[in-house]
C-alpha cells in the first residue's frame, strides 16, 4: 500500500478508488460496507481482476470458469470450493498447481465445522423464509403460509437433516409457527432436538420409509444434509418429488454439494426456482449472498483467525501448526490433499497432508 498522502477518511491518493461519495460503496454495498469504510480501515481498492495478482486470494464463492485463467502455482486460495461436486474446478487447481483452502473442510479435532456453521446458520434460516414465500399462491405454492391462523391447520415443514444448518432451518420454522419435522440419522442430535422444543418438533429417524411419508405429507420439504467435503447423498427421487402435494415447495440447501434432491440443478437468486412435477425446486447456490449484511460480518469472524495464520507463517508453517487447517488444505502443487475429495476422484492424483 501506498504510505504517500492521506485523506481524512485514511484513503491514499495513489490507489485506485474511485472519487469518494458519503455512503458509496460499490466494493461492499451488497453488505452495508461503504468503500470509505474500506479505506478507513486501511484497505486498497482495485479491480476483481487486478486482485487476483495477491499471494494469498480469500474469497467466498468458489472460482467459476471465467477465473480459472487466473489460478497459478504462486497462488494460495483460501475459499468455499466445495470440490467432490465439481471436476472443472478440480481440473482447473490441479493443472495450475494452486494451493487451495476449502472454507468448508477446515475441522478441528472436535469434529466441527467452525467455517462453514457461519453460512449454514444463515442458510438454514432463508430456507424457511424462501420456503415460506415460495408457498403463496401468487408464487405458484400451495396459497398457504406457515403458521396457518386460528381454526386453520399450519403448514407441515420437513427438515431433512439436524445438523447445523438444518437445527436452524427447525429454529425458524417452529418461530414462524408451522408444524414441524426433523429427521436424521444421529440419535443424538434428534435427542438434543426433542429436549430443546420439548415434544414442539415431530423427530424421526432417517431412513427411506420415513423420508418417504414425511416428503408426501409436507408442504415445505428442505434438505441439509452435508458429508464434509463429500458429495450430499441423494436422498429423495424424482418419483418422490412427483408424488407431493401440488404446489409444495423444495429447498435444497445442499445445492452446491450436488444436492440431496434428485433434480437439483444450481439457479441463482434472480431466477431462483423451476420445477419437478407440481412441485417448487428452489436451488439457490450460496444462498447466503442474499443476505450480505448478516453473512460477510458472521464469515469474516470466522475465517479471520486462519487467514492471520497464512498470512503471518505461510502455508506449509501453518499447516504443520494447526490440524484444522491442514483438514482445509484440498489441493498443492498439482495434487489432491484431502481425503474426501481424494475418494470422490479416485483416478487423479492424491497428497498425503500428514
Amino acid at each position: 500500500m501506498s504510505t504517500g498522502w492521506r485523506s481524512p477518511l485514511g484513503c491514499p491518493r495513489t490507489h485506485r478508488c474511485r472519487p469518494h461519495r458519503r455512503g458509496a460503496g460499490r466494493c461492499g454495498g451488497g453488505s452495508a460496507i461503504t468503500d470509505d469504510d474500506y479505506c478507513a480501515a486501511g484497505a486498497v481498492l482495485t479491480s476483481a481482476d487486478d486482485a487476483w495478482v495477491a499471494e494469498l486470494v480469500l474469497k467466498v464463492k468458489e472460482p467459476v470458469a471465467e477465473e480459472y485463467r487466473f489460478l497459478r502455482a504462486n497462488l494460495t486460495l483460501f475459499t468455499y470450493l466445495h470440490l467432490a461436486a465439481n471436476e472443472p474446478l478440480v481440473d482447473a487447481l490441479l493443472s495450475s498447481g494452486t494451493t487451495a483452502f476449502a472454507y468448508e473442510t477446515v475441522q478441528p479435532v472436535d469434529g466441527s465445522l467452525p467455517l462453514l456453521a457461519p453460512m449454514s446458520e444463515v442458510a438454514g434460516r432463508m430456507s424457511v423464509l424462501v420456503g415460506g414465500y415460495h408457498l403463496l399462491g401468487s408464487n405458484g405454492g400451495r396459497a398457504c403460509v406457515l403458521a396457518g391462523v386460528p381454526g386453520v391447520r399450519p403448514a407441515k415443514v420437513t427438515v431433512i437433516g439436524a445438523g447445523i444448518t438444518g437445527s436452524n432451518a427447525v429454529m425458524q420454522a417452529v418461530g414462524a409457527g408451522a408444524d414441524v419435522t426433523v429427521l436424521d440419522i444421529s440419535a443424538a442430535r434428534l435427542r438434543a432436538l426433542d429436549g430443546i422444543y420439548r415434544g414442539r418438533v415431530k423427530t424421526l429417524a432417517s431412513g427411506a420409509l420415513e423420508i418417504e411419508r414425511a416428503a408426501i405429507e409436507a408442504d415445505l420439504l428442505i434438505g441439509a444434509v452435508l458429508i464434509p467435503g463429500q458429495k450430499a447423498p441423494e436422498l429423495v427421487g424424482i418419483d418422490l418429488i412427483e408424488a407431493m402435494k401440488p404446489g409444495s415447495v423444495l429447498v435444497d440447501i445442499a445445492v452446491d454439494q450436488g444436492g440431496c434432491f434428485a433434480g437439483t440443478r444450481p439457479t441463482t437468486h434472480d431466477a431462483p426456482t423451476f420445477t419437478i412435477g407440481q412441485s417448487i425446486m428452489y436451488c439457490v447456490a450460496n444462498m447466503p449472498g442474499a443476505a450480505a449484511a448478516t453473512s460477510t460480518p458472521a464469515l469474516t469472524n470466522a475465517t479471520l483467525p486462519y487467514v492471520s495464520t497464512l498470512a503471518a507463517h505461510g502455508v506449509h508453517q501453518a499447516v504443520a501448526n494447526d490440524p484444522a487447517l491442514a483438514r482445509g488444505l484440498n489441493t498443492i502443487a498439482g495434487t489432491i490433499a484431502n481425503k474426501a475429495v481424494a475418494e470422490a476422484f479416485p483416478d487423479l492424483a492424491a497428497f498425503d497432508v500428514d
